[in-house]
């Protein structure tokens, strides 16, 4: 078995971090957690922020052709995923 993080548990890193930053605490994740609406304490800047992130820390971008449609956890650890 790899020790390397599944895309899933680098954006839960990634996101109790920038809850931490903002001294919120970030909620058990799961594939159906919503990004913006849901429980999650993040803002659309926050949102921005991820993604970013996300890509510094795989050296993937799945939006490199234009925006890709995403709501929840799951779906954007898909994006990623598709782009390996």
């Amino acid at each position: 078995m790899s020790d390397t993080p599944t895309i899933f548990a680098i954006i839960a890193e990634e996101l109790a971090r920038i809850a931490a930053d903002k001294g919120e605490t970030l909620p058990s994740l799961t594939p159906d957690s919503l990004f913006l609406g849901g429980d999650l304490p993040i803002d659309s800047l926050d949102l921005a922020t991820l993604l970013v992130l996300l890509e510094q820390r795989t050296g993937q971008d799945p939006f490199r052709d234009g925006l890709r449609q995403f709501t929840t956890v799951g779906e954007l650890a898909a994006l990623y995923r598709e782009t390996v």
